[in-house]
């Protein structure tokens, strides 16, 4: 993988954008200037983190959306660390529209 701006290999900084959530996507999101790979993992961070948080404040379904939360936030780590631009459902196609 190559370098993005930030010093990092895309691959890390891509599952760096996932690690305190919708957090480290707005880092990244902000400092990387140049990967578009990097860019498009910290924007599905914010969107699905974000997300996320809103709907976990919904008492009958924040325990759902924990375990939502957890599962997505490995994969998503796993498959950005792999180099892979793993979209997610609708939100996957939002983040690519709106990083470009």
């Amino acid at each position: 993988m190559a370098k993005s701006s930030t010093g990092l290999e895309e691959n890390v900084a891509g599952l760096l954008c996932y690690v305190v959530g919708w957090i480290t996507g707005l880092i990244f999101f902000l400092i990387e200037k140049d990967s578009k790979f990097v860019k498009f993992h910290a924007m599905q961070s914010i969107i699905t983190f974000g997300a996320c948080t809103i709907l976990g404040f919904i008492p009958i379904v924040n325990w759902f959306i924990g375990i939502v939360a957890l599962v997505l936030w490995i994969l998503l780590m796993v498959k950005a660390y792999k180099g892979e631009k793993f979209k997610l459902p609708v939100i996957g196609d939002l983040a690519e529209k709106w990083s470009a």
